[in-house]
């Protein structure tokens, strides 16, 4: 996984595991007054409010069996539709402390969150939750600029050779992600989501917005002339007809998921 830090809108700092595991970092965050939601391993040591320590796998075998202190909670809107995960929390020694814990619905895969809020601003489970969702987003843009453009491909073994590549690449990104959020609303014409498991799929699915991929190829597209004009937008015009036919019928399967695990 790549390494992945970013100051949400919730106001709170997330990172997956490699930042997570540096106590200098959490030390530096608390000390400035900044909320974080960290991810950690499964073997971080966690301190109880009885004074016993534990890891965060062992946590969880004691003091949440079966189903106790979980509820189903959304981590925003995904692609196929709302991310759901069985989430919960468990107090620590620390009242400003605590391990926020998810577990997948189907694969009952776990992950976990240690979370920090300063005293004086909210402390509710919906911010944290919501701050923990918010650092996929990141890590897309990491994998898009690395499929997109390659910034990991660079053969120069200067420094700085390499600094004026990763900032080309990551100008060239900026445009075409600018460009398609720009275009998002002009370029989207989806079908509305299905509202039951049973519902019939349209006869137009419509097209999803123009993503940065789409951008790039567009622009890669005007700079060269081997193909007939026009042939990438009616190839990227079909593509996006699939696409947003795929993802309504992956949100119908994910709507009847959810009314099989609430009924």
């Amino acid at each position: 996984m790549t390494p992945t830090a970013t100051a949400s809108r919730s106001g709170c700092v997330c990172g997956d595991e490699v930042y997570g595991s540096r106590t200098d970092l959490r030390e530096f965050l608390e000390n400035c007054g900044q909320a974080y939601v960290l991810r950690v391993a499964s073997s971080f040591t966690l301190t109880l409010a009885a004074g016993t320590k534990m890891t965060c796998a062992d946590a969880v075998k004691k003091l949440l069996k079966g189903t106790k202190g979980r509820e189903v909670r959304s981590a925003g809107q995904g692609p196929k539709g709302e991310r759901w995960y069985a989430r919960a929390w468990i107090a620590t020694s620390s009242p400003r402390h605590f391990l926020l814990i998810r577990r997948h619905l189907q694969t009952g895969e776990l992950a976990f969150h240690y979370c920090y809020v300063p005293e004086g601003q909210l402390l509710a489970k919906t911010r944290l939750i919501r701050a923990a969702g918010l650092r996929w987003p990141v890590e897309e843009g990491s994998e898009l600029a690395k499929g997109c453009l390659g910034p990991d491909q660079c053969q120069a073994r200067l420094c700085t050779a390499i600094l004026r590549r990763t900032v080309l690449v990551m100008a060239a990104l900026a445009v075409c992600a600018v460009t398609a959020a720009q275009l998002r609303e002009r370029t989207g014409a989806q079908a509305p989501p299905p509202a039951r498991p049973g519902d019939m799929p349209p006869a137009d699915p419509g097209l999803i917005p123009l993503t940065a991929r789409d951008v790039r190829r567009l622009l890669a597209a005007a700079l060269r002339h081997p193909e007939p004009p026009g042939h990438t937008a009616h190839w990227l015009q079909r593509r996006r007809r699939h696409q947003a036919q795929s993802r309504w019928f992956h949100q119908r399967a994910r709507l009847a998921r959810n009314y099989a695990l609430v009924n």
